[in-house]
C-alpha cells in the first residue's frame, strides 16, 4: 500500500503561537507547515530564519490546497488574510478571536466562508469550559462575567502602562472594567479570551470584563462566572505564559494546534 502523504497547511504568522504550531508539526509527524504567509516586509528576515520553510506575502503564492489555515498573527492578519482564505474555501483557524470584536468583520468572514464552502473556526484558547458556556445559551443565559488576572509584565505594551506604574506595582489593582467589546479592541493581544467568551455565551456587549494587575501571581488567570436556566458555572484556570510571549497563555497555542489535530486524527475531541 503506497504511504499516505500528511496534509498540509498554511500558517499565518511568525510569533510564539505560530513557532509552536511548526513545533507540533514535527513532534507529531501528523501535519506539515506547506508554507508561511507574513507581511511582505518581513518576507526576507522571515525566510532567512526559517530556511526548511516556504514563506510568502501573497495567497497569490500559493502552489498547493492547504488542509485549513492557521491564523498566529494579529488582528490585522484576520482582517487582512481571513476572507480571501475562506473564499478560495480554505477553512480558517482563528488565534486572534478578538478581532470578531469588529461586527463588519465578523459578518465578512461569515459570508465569505459561505461563499468558498469554509469554515470559519474559533478555537476555545485559554478559555475553560467554553464548550458548557456555549451549550447554556441554549437553554437561556441571565448573566456571563470574565476576569484576567495576570502579573503587570503581562500587561506591558497595552494602555495599562498609561494607567499604571507597572514595575512599582505593589498590590492587586483593577485597571479595567467594561464590556468584552471595548476589551478586545483595546487589549488586542491580551483579550482573546474576553472575545471567546463574548462569542459563546452572550456578546459583545452583555459580557462583563475585568482586568488586573497582580505582582502576587506567576500565572495567567481565568476566571468565568455565568448563571442562566441551567444553572451557574464558577471556572478557574491558571495557565502558565508562553516562554516566548507572557501576553499569551501556553493553552492558546495548544488550543489552535488541537484545532488542526483534530482535521487529522481519526478521532476528534
Amino acid at each position: 500500500m503506497p504511504r499516505r502523504e500528511r496534509p498540509s497547511i498554511l500558517l499565518i504568522g511568525h510569533g510564539a503561537i505560530a513557532a509552536e504550531v511548526r513545533a507540533a508539526a514535527l513532534s507529531t509527524g501528523l501535519f506539515d507547515v506547506g508554507a508561511v504567509l507574513v507581511r511582505h516586509e518581513k518576507v526576507g528576515s522571515v525566510q532567512a530564519e526559517l530556511s526548511g520553510y516556504k514563506v510568502i506575502d501573497t495567497l497569490e503564492d500559493l502552489d498547493f490546497k492547504p488542509l485549513l489555515a492557521a491564523e498566529c498573527a494579529s488582528h490585522s492578519a484576520v482582517r487582512e488574510y481571513g476572507p480571501a482564505v475562506l473564499r478560495l474555501g480554505i477553512d480558517l483557524v482563528v488565534a486572534s478571536i478578538g478581532a470578531l470584536s469588529d461586527d463588519a468583520l465578523h459578518r465578512e468572514l461569515e459570508l465569505a466562508a459561505a461563499e468558498g464552502g469554509a469554515k470559519l473556526i474559533l478555537p476555545a484558547g485559554a478559555v475553560p469550559g467554553i464548550d458548557a458556556l456555549n451549550a447554556a445559551t441554549l437553554g437561556g443565559l441571565d448573566r456571563v462575567s470574565y476576569i484576567s488576572r495576570k502579573p503587570p509584565a503581562a500587561w506591558k505594551g497595552t494602555p495599562a502602562e498609561q494607567k499604571l506604574h507597572l514595575d512599582d506595582l505593589k498590590d492587586a489593582t483593577t485597571f479595567y472594567t467594561g464590556s468584552a467589546r471595548a476589551a478586545a479592541q483595546d487589549y488586542p493581544k491580551n483579550a482573546n479570551v474576553a472575545a471567546t467568551v463574548a462569542l459563546a455565551g452572550l456578546g459583545f456587549d452583555a459580557t462583563e470584563v475585568r482586568m488586573i494587575a497582580d505582582p502576587a501571581v506567576s500565572a495567567n488567570i481565568h476566571e468565568i462566572e455565568a448563571s442562566g436556566a441551567f444553572g451557574e458555572m464558577h471556572l478557574t484556570i491558571k495557565g502558565k505564559p508562553l516562554k516566548s510571549n507572557p501576553k499569551t497563555s501556553s493553552l492558546a497555542a495548544y488550543s489552535s494546534i488541537r484545532a488542526i489535530l483534530n482535521r487529522v486524527r481519526p478521532t476528534e475531541i
